[in-house]
């Protein structure tokens, strides 16, 4: 367990940050942003869990906790034996998750915009943050040491995002559609 005393510690004024490994890197290193990215998404679904309730605040909890897990996964250049990492599991339990709500909702004809609901438009906004988030992480992968599955997770979580806003948008009944042209 993590066991703050001091919140500021001065280290990074100078422009560089402390990796899970000990090792100092700028802070707007690649790595950092990846995992800095994580943590804005982590605060969007924050906002989101505001307006949820039940089972759908549940899930947002437990993903919090799981971005907890993926920033110290990613800010770790070479994580030891033992090390805190994404699993299987998480991301089984992201693909159970959506499985059952995608089996309450019907297939859409259009695609949708962000909106219908303040949970829905602020889980939309996580969303993007994630899928942002992923983009980095991929990038990083390219020329560093990224544990696969935290890729992965990120995927199933801009989905699972996805879904849940539909599901909290009364199983997609409140869904905002995109009208093709519909402006011109």
């Amino acid at each position: 367990m993590v066991r703050l005393t001091r919140i500021y510690t001065r280290g990074g004024d100078q422009g560089e940050t402390s990796l899970g490994d000990g090792s100092r890197t700028p802070k707007d290193d690649l790595r950092v942003e990846a995992f800095g990215t994580v943590d804005e998404a982590n605060a969007a679904i924050g906002l989101a869990r505001l307006h949820t309730q039940g089972p759908a605040d549940a899930m947002l909890g437990r993903i919090q906790n799981d971005l907890f897990d993926l920033g110290a996964d990613l800010c770790n250049p070479k994580p030891k034996r033992g090390a805190l990492q994404i699993v299987q599991a998480q991301i089984d339990r992201l693909e159970h998750e959506i499985d059952a709500m995608n089996a309450e909702l019907k297939p859409l004809d259009s695609f949708i915009l962000p909106g219908g609901t303040a949970s829905a438009a602020y889980l939309h906004l996580a969303r993007t943050t994630v899928r942002r988030a992923e983009r980095l992480a991929v990038r990083l992968a390219r020329d560093q040491a990224v544990n696969p599955l935290a890729i992965v997770y990120l995927n199933r979580l801009s989905d699972h995002l996805f879904v849940l806003g539909r599901h909290v948008n009364d199983k997609g009944a409140r869904d905002v559609l995109w009208i093709p042209g519909a402006n011109r």
